[in-house]
């Protein structure tokens, strides 16, 4: 048994106390009015041994000493997924026959609210009885029944927000200051990275594209952590216990494994491979949070790296070792690591933010910041810009506002070109190219209930009975019910990024157009999804086509077509497997030739093509008008 809690984000482990002990430092602890947890871990070897006939001295102890109580008792497995950096790492459970109890308690100062629950299949043996007063109050918390739980109290009339206090976060809300820059790196390392049948498929992988005197890979990641300052003894092992694994945590360590896997006869090199310096990490982000959530405010950046251990016959040309390199990372978002990291910071200078001096030089200012950032302005956004803040706002703008402009007022975004007024032979025309591409739907609109909004369409689908909740957004059975389903497609396009790098490339484009189609009115279902590429020639060694012409030269800065091809399939069908919409269809093209007249015509840069069918109920299609006092 244990007690731990969390005091200005801080966990202190408290063993063996006595019942004085523990009332005292609860009273000191309400004194602070900060959110106490205490934790109570055992494990039981079967449902009838438990902790429950222990609970109510606690309980009695809370009423001694607060004036509020807000009473949560959960039962549930005890899985690796309690420690949250294995859960982004997919942790797996640990052993069966083990349950963890928890009563937390927050002691909040104008908190008013008491909740009690249990874990549907908790207590199978029998059923059990649990009493706590609440201060204040003539009603009791109780619950009985092996299945469920009753809660006897009056319910608040309105849900609050409750936050803990102390808890830092990226940005101090107080002070509006951003994190500071890490004075230190640390660095801990797991193993394995991959599973042994990962690493096998990459190994043939390897030996095939590169070299076959490759003959054995090992896999270790690597935590680079940033620190605004030394971590104390007693914050070291809870760091530690984050980022190891639950199941096997002595393949958590501050020095390589790699190092010590080296073998003799064998020449061998280590390539590490992570994000770029210059961004922090969405995981990084969500790492950091949990770090000091857990009272470890000295942890300001978070990332992980890579590593890989490759085994040789012969000594590796350099070349060989970047193709390995350039096969394991994404050379858009990520970097090869040449030595430990020791710093995050880069030797990338961002530029100040300026004021152009349209107010006393004009459009000659306007026409320079162009050239010099690259906005592509045009005659008509020089005229109109100058304007606007000369005449209008009267004041200089900045460089982050016409770069932002540059965006977001683009063709793009806003469509001027397809949306603007055409003229031919100084004539102007009827209609836009938009007016002409609405003009079919217009006219006879047939099965059609959405086209041109929420970036995707549907037509009517057709009546079906479906397994639908009584009460949804509550636990509550499933009834038979008939409803309208339309049936609904959308597309999305990512071609440059698959250029650079195909398999993430294309991996966002998948996920992109999932997220169309789930957006689309009130919110709808995928289904299946298509795929499309259109890429150069493929120029196989040994397979040309008859048009193919070996002394075609390509981008450097650009992946191959057949990489390309490869790759970007790869990627979108990885993307939709992960997520659950299976790719079912697609379409490829691979050209390039030398016209007659001498022209080269060529998918240099290729097409992503991404679809996906969906279904929606016809209630939803259209989005409704946000009211005063929602949540966003």
């Amino acid at each position: 048994m244990r007690f731990v809690f969390l005091r200005s984000s801080s966990p202190v482990l408290f063993k063996n106390w006595s019942d004085s002990e523990f009332e005292k430092r609860l009273v000191e602890l309400w004194k602070d009015r900060i959110w106490v947890s205490l934790s109570l871990t055992t494990q039981l070897q079967s449902p009838s041994r438990h902790l429950l006939p222990n609970l109510p001295k606690f309980f009695s102890l809370f009423h001694f000493c607060f004036l509020r109580l807000s009473c949560h008792f959960i039962t549930k497995g005890f899985t690796s997924s309690q420690n949250p950096t294995s859960r982004l790492n997919h942790g797996r459970p640990e052993m069966a026959g083990v349950r963890e109890i928890t009563a937390a308690a927050e002691f909040l100062q104008g908190t008013n609210r008491q909740s009690l629950c249990l874990h549907r299949n908790s207590f199978r043996g029998r059923s059990h009885v649990l009493w706590g007063a609440v201060h204040g109050r003539s009603s009791e918390l109780g619950f009985a029944n092996r299945r469920g739980v009753s809660l006897r109290c009056r319910a608040q009339e309105k849900p609050r927000a409750v936050v803990s206090g102390g808890v830092s976060s990226l940005v101090d809300e107080q002070s509006n200051l951003v994190e500071k820059p890490a004075a230190e790196v640390i660095h801990f390392y797991r193993v394995p990275l991959m599973q042994e049948s990962a690493s096998s498929e990459l190994l043939k992988t390897v030996q095939t594209k590169i070299s076959n005197q490759i003959v054995g890979l090992k896999t270790e990641q690597c935590f680079n952590i940033g620190l605004d300052s030394q971590l104390s003894s007693d914050k070291l092992p809870v760091l530690k216990w984050l980022l190891q694994e639950t199941f096997d945590p002595e393949n958590l360590g501050t020095e390589s494994f790699l190092e010590k896997k080296r073998q003799e006869g064998l020449n061998t090199v280590i390539v590490e491979v992570g994000p770029r310096l210059s961004f922090t990490t969405a995981w990084s982000s969500n790492a950091v949070s949990i770090c000091r959530a857990c009272g470890l405010t000295e942890v300001t950046r978070l990332e992980r790296s890579r590593r890989y251990l490759l085994f040789s016959k012969g000594t590796l040309q350099d070349h060989q070792i970047l193709e390995f390199a350039a096969m394991v990372h994404d050379r858009m978002t990520e970097c090869v690591y040449t030595q430990k990291l020791v710093s995050f910071e880069t030797s990338v200078v961002l530029d100040e933010v300026r004021h152009v001096p349209v107010m006393e030089r004009g459009r000659k200012a306007l026409e320079e910041i162009n050239q010099e950032m690259g906005l592509a302005f045009d005659e008509q956004d020089l005229q109109y810009y100058t304007r606007l803040f000369r005449d209008e706002i009267k004041r200089n703008p900045t460089t982050v506002e016409l770069f932002d402009i540059a965006q977001s007022n683009s063709e793009h975004s806003r469509h001027w070109f397809f949306t603007g007024k055409i003229l031919i032979d100084g004539q102007p025309m009827d209609r836009t190219l938009m007016q002409i591409v609405k003009s079919t739907l217009q006219a006879n609109p047939n099965n059609s209930v959405i086209g041109f909004k929420d970036n995707s369409s549907a037509i009517k689908g057709f009546l079906v009975k479906q397994m639908r909740p009584v009460q949804p957004g509550s636990t509550c059975p499933l009834n038979i019910a008939t409803r309208d389903l339309d049936i609904l497609f959308t597309a999305e396009t990512h071609n440059f990024p698959c250029a650079v790098a195909p398999y993430p490339g294309a991996e966002t484009g998948a996920g992109v157009r999932i997220r169309d189609t789930h957006a689309t009115g009130r919110g709808s279902f995928v289904v299946a999804s298509t795929a499309g590429y259109c890429v150069g020639n493929l120029n196989m060694e040994g397979s040309y086509a008859p048009w193919e012409d070996p002394s075609f030269t390509y981008p450097s800065n650009l992946a191959s077509p057949l990489q390309i091809l490869i790759d970007a399939s790869n990627g979108a069908s990885d993307y939709g497997n992960k997520f659950g919409e299976p790719l079912i269809q697609g379409y490829t093209r691979t050209f390039g030739m030398r016209l007659p007249s001498g022209d080269r015509r060529e998918w240099l840069k290729p097409i992503m093509f991404s679809g996906g069918i969906g279904q929606i109920d016809h209630t939803h299609i259209s989005k409704g008008e946000p009211d005063i006092g929602m949540l966003v």
